[in-house]
């Protein structure tokens, strides 16, 4: 699909260096979110700048933020301050022929904008049930739901997905002409996650069907 059918949906979210990478097209932007596991949360508090690694969930066009409820990222993002969240699908190194050519294929999305305090018990037990989902689907049904004093002790919050911006390198090395007689080997090298062996509780959970794994990892 033509990346230049959808336009930038703010001028914060419009992607300047290497534009021609940029995708801002939802369908793009919602897979890979959905491939990740991990958001960078970035706020300002107190005139100092933060970074946070936090699970999430994609729910429809908002993402899905959890913690206790004393969690600071969550205690402000809930306050209705601007944040920004980031995540990075890593898909291979490049090796060129040049040191300054060396790059790295990549997915991305970065989203901007002020998230909600989901404080409606049965919408937060929703979400909840689908962050333990993407961690195996199909398993919020089968283990115990959040009682109320869990869910008291829980802060969710959900971050729009009204900003944001996709950017995706693929391919091999990029060589400058004069470069092509280099020695030198140069290609991809393709980088996954992957899972390995579950490892049981040491307890009866041998003897109970292995959790589903979540999209995204093999």
């Amino acid at each position: 699909m033509d990346k230049r059918e959808f336009s930038p949906p703010s001028p914060r979210a419009t992607v300047k260096r290497l534009a021609r990478r940029a995708s801002y097209d939802p369908a793009i932007v919602n897979a890979i979110l959905d491939a990740g596991v991990v958001a960078h949360v970035a706020f300002v508090h107190g005139e100092q700048p933060f970074v946070i690694p936090m699970a999430y969930v994609r729910r429809d066009r908002e993402l899905v933020l959890h913690g206790a409820a004393a969690n600071r990222t969550l205690e402000i993002g809930a306050s209705g301050v601007a944040m920004s969240a980031c995540v990075t699908l890593i898909d291979g190194l490049v090796y060129a022929r040049s040191a300054f050519h060396h790059s790295v294929n990549y997915r991305s999305v970065v989203v901007f904008g002020r998230a909600r305090d989901v404080t409606d018990f049965a919408e937060k037990r929703a979400l909840l049930d689908a962050l333990v989902d993407r961690m195996a689907p199909g398993r919020a049904r089968q283990v115990r739901a959040p009682n109320d004093k869990e869910l008291h002790a829980t802060r969710v919050i959900a971050l729009p997905i009204d900003e944001a911006s996709a950017k995706v390198r693929t391919g091999g090395p990029i060589d400058d002409p004069e470069d092509l007689t280099v020695p030198v080997w140069t290609g991809q090298l393709p980088v996954a996650i992957r899972s390995m062996s579950h490892i049981a509780t040491p307890d009866d959970a041998h003897t109970y069907e292995l959790p589903a794994k979540p999209p995204g990892i093999d």
